[in-house]
């Protein structure tokens, strides 16, 4: 029995010293914070004394007293707190008084320590009569207490009143049997040990209630307060039975209490690793402790935790089916997902593939979508659900693992079916695990079908882009038809000419390469000839446009000579290309294209200059640079977008000047280069 009350109120010192340090950091609401605190404390300092030096030691008794003189600060700022004033006179004056008491009976408690004489005995009787007197007084101020809270008190501060109660109950008791049986007996002391443990057990309860102070323990506090308890129930009644071993063993006493200890804890713990016992516990004190059967703001956490964080390497759609399934702890589960004939097998977690079939069920898919119904396998094997018997297939029934299917509705779509394996304790779907699943199963579904248009806005991208490289061929193609074509019709006014023929031929080899050119871009493994910016010669560049353009259109260069600019000689080659041509088509037959070429030192200026239509500002500044925009008859609108992008990639901008009826300059505006970089450009 000593050693049970050892433990008791070692027990006790754990609890209360836990609420000292909650209510100190996390605070109560509107109690008073720190009187709490001390005095969950100073109970907490008491009862570790009682489990260290014993509860007759002088040491104990300065603890107990300032345990009750902390307890009734804290009643005397309730009073406050409830009256949002200080309490009256008189009420004030009994907790003075009560409190003088205390500490003589402590004095007295001293001098029956300090002279033990033959007057020690009336001395320690009267100091109980004086510790009596305090808990009879305390609870008389517990009733007060009780009697002046608002009718608006809220369920916590009345537990916490109740539970002030039963500790002053507690102490008057054991105060009455100690001085009726003029001993102090061990049995009273450990059965206030065990009423302590409540008290803190409801302090705890109190200090959880929040909002209406309705009760809102956490599962997870729950589960780990009930294990603690079963821990230190497990120790106390290892230590009564090696007790018991002792006084009845003889000489075999310590082998025997060896082999019990022994035997008990492998017992525990086999019991705590099954998971069916584990589970089964778990239903239990979900059912009998708390209103439902879920803690929803967990559950959710965790779901939605499982679905955005990949965890070893697993897909979205593992994510999923072990996301749903560790809802209702199901080991294993199955993604069913939409194909061409209904549902066919999609991504597994933990279930063995080869028992799966490969064919699809059509009948299934169009039930779910259908119905919407979460199908309970063993209500359909039982033969229990008509509803659903006709649509689930042979194959799911005849698994005997097979235990819910979970459908995943999207709008009006069915974005899959996730099937759950059977949990390790077995048992019937109720209506909270409907609710969860079909809450789950919503949410599963909208991860998927955004993955689905995720993968489809990629696919549509590749097309896109596929569709933007053939529009820019396209373009250049109509390019090279045309100045074929009026390379054609000079020809047959200039045939006999043999410089024409010359400019012709060249003409030739020019459009050839450049469709060689634009078939390579064509590729869908080409990534494109442009090189890194770097110094070249402008104006032998421009030239070279100029001379390509000489069979189809009369184009004129003039401008500096030594201009040296960062650019790409490909890409601006292939600008000025798209500018040029543009100002062809826009010119009449017998105006000519300019290119001039002027520097400043930190900028290069090439012009493309035209004779023609022009433009107007809303056309320049709403659907110039715009893909497949244009003014002219059967054109496509990429030249002038395409060339803007390559200026860009040239860290260069183009700049329009145009006036309808006057004719239009296109104007790139490059980097200038140094004419030391020259030289680098062309090692590079």
């Amino acid at each position: 029995m000593a050693t049970l009350l050892l433990w008791l109120h070692a027990l006790a010192a754990l609890l209360f010293g836990a609420l000292a340090l909650w209510a100190w950091r996390s605070g109560v609401g509107a109690l008073p914070r720190r009187p709490l605190a001390f005095a969950l404390a100073a109970t907490a300092l008491w009862a570790l004394a009682i489990a260290g030096i014993g509860s007759t030691d002088i040491a104990t008794w300065f603890a107990e007293a300032l345990r009750n003189l902390a307890w009734l600060g804290f009643m005397l700022m309730l009073h406050r707190r409830d009256a949002q004033m200080r309490p009256p006179l008189a009420l004030g004056t009994v907790y003075g008084v009560v409190a003088l008491v205390q500490i003589a009976a402590l004095a007295l408690t001293l001098i029956s320590y300090t002279d033990p004489g033959g007057a020690a005995t009336d001395i320690a009787n009267a100091a109980l009569l004086l510790r009596m007197l305090v808990a009879v007084a305390a609870l008389v101020l517990v009733q007060a207490l009780w009697s002046a809270l608002s009718p608006a008190a809220g369920g916590p501060l009345r537990t916490l009143v109740a539970a002030l109660a039963g500790m002053w109950c507690a102490e008057f008791a054991l105060y009455s049997v100690a001085y009726l049986a003029a001993e102090w007996r061990i049995e009273p002391l450990a059965l206030r040990g065990l009423a302590y443990l409540a008290v803190a057990m409801a302090i705890g309860a109190a200090l959880q209630r929040k909002g209406e102070w309705k009760i809102e323990v956490s599962r997870t506090v729950t589960y780990q307060s009930l294990s603690l308890v079963a821990i230190g129930a497990y120790f106390a009644l290892l230590a009564l039975a090696t007790s018991a071993i002792a006084a009845v063993g003889g000489a075999n006493a310590r082998i025997l209490q060896t082999a019990f200890v022994l035997g008990s804890t492998a017992a525990i713990l086999t019991l705590v690793a099954n998971s069916w016992l584990r589970a089964w516990l778990k239903v239990k004190l979900a059912k009998h402790l708390f209103r439902h059967r879920y803690d929803y703001r967990t559950e959710w956490m965790r779901f939605t935790e499982t679905l955005g964080s990949p965890q070893g390497g697993a897909g979205l759609e593992e994510r999923i089916v072990k996301a749903v399934a560790d809802l209702t702890d199901s080991p294993a589960g199955v993604l069913l997902v939409p194909d061409t004939n209904g549902l066919g097998v999609g991504a597994s977690w933990n279930w063995d593939r080869t028992t799966l079939p490969i064919a699809s069920d059509e009948g299934l898919a169009r039930h779910l979508h259908e119905t919407g119904r979460i199908v309970e396998l063993d209500a359909v094997r039982r033969q229990e659900d008509h509803l659903d018997t006709p649509a689930v297939p042979i194959w799911m029934l005849d698994l005997a693992e097979a235990w819910v299917l979970v459908p995943l509705p999207h709008h009006a779509d069915l974005a899959g079916a996730i099937l759950l394996a059977r949990p390790p304790l077995d048992r019937a779907l109720d209506w909270e695990d409907f609710d969860l699943l079909k809450v789950a199963g919503r949410q599963a579904a909208s991860y998927l079908a955004e993955a689905r248009a995720q993968d489809a806005l990629a696919e549509a991208q590749r097309f896109d882009e596929f569709n933007r490289r053939f529009a820019f061929i396209l373009h250049d193609i109509k390019n090279l038809v045309s100045q074929l074509t009026l390379t054609a019709r000079n020809a047959e006014r200039h045939a006999d000419n043999p410089e024409f023929r010359a400019d012709m031929v060249a003409t030739l080899h020019n459009s050839a390469e450049r469709m060689n050119a634009l078939l390579a871009r064509l590729s869908q493994n080409h990534r494109g000839r442009s090189e890194a910016p770097h110094a070249i010669e402008i104006v032998a560049l421009v030239e070279r446009v100029a001379g390509q353009r000489k069979g189809q259109h009369p184009v004129l260069t003039s401008g500096v000579r030594n201009a040296i600019a960062h650019a790409d000689p490909a890409s601006l080659e292939q600008l000025l290309g798209h500018l040029v041509q543009n100002a062809i088509e826009a010119s009449p037959a017998t105006e000519p294209v300019t290119l001039s070429v002027s520097a400043d030192g930190e900028r290069v200026a090439i012009d493309v200059i035209d004779q023609g239509c022009g433009m107007s500002p809303a056309f320049i500044r709403d659907k110039l640079f715009k893909p497949f925009v244009s003014s002219k008859d059967g054109g496509f609108g990429i030249g002038a977008f395409e060339a803007r992008q390559l200026a860009h990639a040239m860290d260069g901008r183009i700049e329009v000047t145009s006036r309808e009826g006057k004719g239009t300059r296109f104007r790139v505006i490059l980097k200038a280069a140094h004419p030391a970089d020259l030289g680098m450009g062309r090692a590079a």
